[in-house]
C-alpha cells in the first residue's frame, strides 16, 4: 500500500500523468453525458478552445454527440464545394463546431435547432464573432419546419432522425431545389444508403432515394472524434439531387417499393401469391369481380372468386414481364418502375388514391421499415 501511495504521488509530480488521472477521475457516466470538466479536456484535445467558453449538459439520449475535431470539421466544409455566395441550411448545429467552419466559406447559415439551450450558445459566439447578421437560427423540429430557400445542405443529422429527414430533403427537392447535401451519418445507415442491388444491404429506403438522387460516399470519422463519443462510427455522404426524375405518383411508389421489399429475398411471384396481399389490393384497386369473402382466412384462394381473377392477372403481369421469378434485392430501379407502370396499366395500384398525402407524409411513408 505504501509503495502504491508513493508511486501515485512521484506520477502526481509529472503533468502528463497527472492530467491523465484527472482526467479519468472526472469523467461521467455515458448513460447521463459528459459534465462540463470532462467536456472541456476533450475540447483541448481537438484544438476547439470555444468549447471552453461554453457550460453545457449534453445527453446521449437525446442524440447530442457534438463533432470537435477541427479536422473533420474543415473536411466536411471543404468537401461540401461551399461557394461564397451559398446559403447553407444546417439541421441539428448544436453548438456552432460546424456553423462557424461554414460561416467563413458561405454568404448565410440558416440552422435549425430544437435545444433552446444550443440556440442560446450560438447566438452568444455568433454576436462574439460579429456574423450574427449572417446567421439565421430557426428553433424548431426539422421534420415539422418550412425549410427556407437555400443553396446547399451541411449537417451532422442526428442518428434517430435520419431517415425521415433524408427523405424529406429528397422528396422536397421540386420546391426548395438545392445543388448537394453533405451529411454526417451513421455508418451503417450510411453504408444502407450506399447499397447497390444484390448487396446484402439493399433495402426500400435505397431504392426510393437513388431514384431522386446521386449519393457519393466521402469519408468515415470514427466515434471519438464525438463529445460525448456515440456507440458507433459515422460517415459522411455526399447527395446530389438528379435534374432529370421519373414522373411517377410518390405515394404510389412508395407503397409499391413497401409491398416489394416487405420480404425483399423473396420471389415476386411468392410475394404477390399472399392472399392478405391480394385482399388489400382488391380494396385499392379498379379491378371487375371485386367481390371478397372478408372472413375467409383459408390459403385457397378459391377459384371463381374475385381475389382468384386478380391472382391470375398479376401472375400473367409477372410473366409477360418476365418478373414471376425476380427477387427485389436484386432489381434496379428500372426494372421496378416498369414493372409498376404495368401492374397500373392494368388497373392495380398499391396506395388509396383518395386519401393524398402531403410530400412530408409521404418521405415518412418512404422510410418506415428501415428504424
Amino acid at each position: 500500500m505504501l509503495n502504491r501511495r508513493k508511486t501515485l504521488l512521484i506520477g502526481l509530480s509529472n503533468p502528463n500523468f497527472s492530467q491523465r488521472f484527472f482526467r479519468r477521475r472526472l469523467r461521467t457516466k455515458a448513460n447521463h453525458g459528459y459534465d462540463d470538466v470532462s467536456r472541456r479536456n476533450i475540447a483541448r484535445k481537438h484544438g476547439d478552445e470555444e468549447e471552453d467558453k461554453e457550460k453545457i449538459h449534453l445527453l446521449k439520449s437525446r442524440g447530442q454527440h457534438l463533432l470537435t475535431n477541427p479536422r473533420i470539421l474543415d473536411s466536411i466544409v471543404r468537401s461540401s464545394n461551399v461557394k461564397s455566395d451559398d446559403t447553407v441550411l444546417e439541421i441539428g448545429p448544436g453548438t456552432g463546431n460546424l456553423t462557424f467552419k461554414l460561416l467563413e466559406a458561405a454568404s448565410k447559415v440558416v440552422a435549425i435547432e430544437l435545444d433552446k439551450r444550443m440556440i442560446e450558445i450560438l447566438r452568444k459566439r455568433a454576436d462574439e464573432r460579429g456574423v450574427q447578421d449572417r446567421l439565421d437560427i430557426i428553433y424548431g423540429d426539422a421534420l415539422k419546419t418550412n425549410f427556407p430557400e437555400f443553396n446547399l445542405v451541411v449537417a451532422n443529422i442526428p442518428y434517430g432522425i435520419s431517415s425521415p429527414l433524408l427523405a424529406k430533403l429528397v422528396f422536397g427537392v421540386k420546391t426548395n431545389p438545392y445543388r448537394s447535401a453533405t451529411l454526417l451519418l451513421q455508418k451503417e445507415f450510411a453504408r444502407r444508403l450506399l447499397a447497390k442491388p444484390g448487396d446484402s444491404e439493399f433495402n426500400r429506403l435505397a431504392v426510393n432515394i437513388t431514384m431522386f438522387a446521386e449519393v457519393e460516399f466521402v469519408m468515415d470519422v470514427s466515434k471519438r472524434d464525438f463529445v460525448p463519443p456515440p456507440k458507433v462510427d459515422s460517415s459522411v455522404v455526399k447527395i446530389y439531387p438528379k435534374s432529370k426524375i421519373p414522373d411517377i405518383d410518390l405515394e404510389e411508389w412508395c407503397a409499391f417499393t413497401r409491398t416489394c421489399f416487405s420480404k425483399k429475398n423473396k420471389t415476386l411471384g411468392a410475394t404477390f401469391k399472399q392472399k392478405r396481399k391480394l385482399m388489400e389490393l382488391m380494396k385499392l384497386s379498379k379491378f371487375e369481380g371485386r367481390s371478397v369473402d372478408s372472413d375467409d382466412d383459408g390459403d385457397d384462394l378459391g377459384s371463381g372468386t374475385g381475389i382468384s381473377l386478380l391472382r391470375g392477372k398479376i401472375v400473367g403481369i409477372l410473366e409477360s414481364g418476365g418478373f414471376l421469378d425476380k427477387r427485389p434485392s436484386k432489381m434496379p430501379n428500372d426494372d421496378l418502375l416498369q414493372l409498376l407502370s404495368l401492374f397500373n396499366e392494368a388497373g392495380i395500384y398499391f396506395h388509396d388514391r383518395a386519401n393524398a398525402k402531403g410530400i412530408c407524409d409521404a418521405a415518412f411513408d418512404a422510410c418506415d421499415c428501415l428504424l
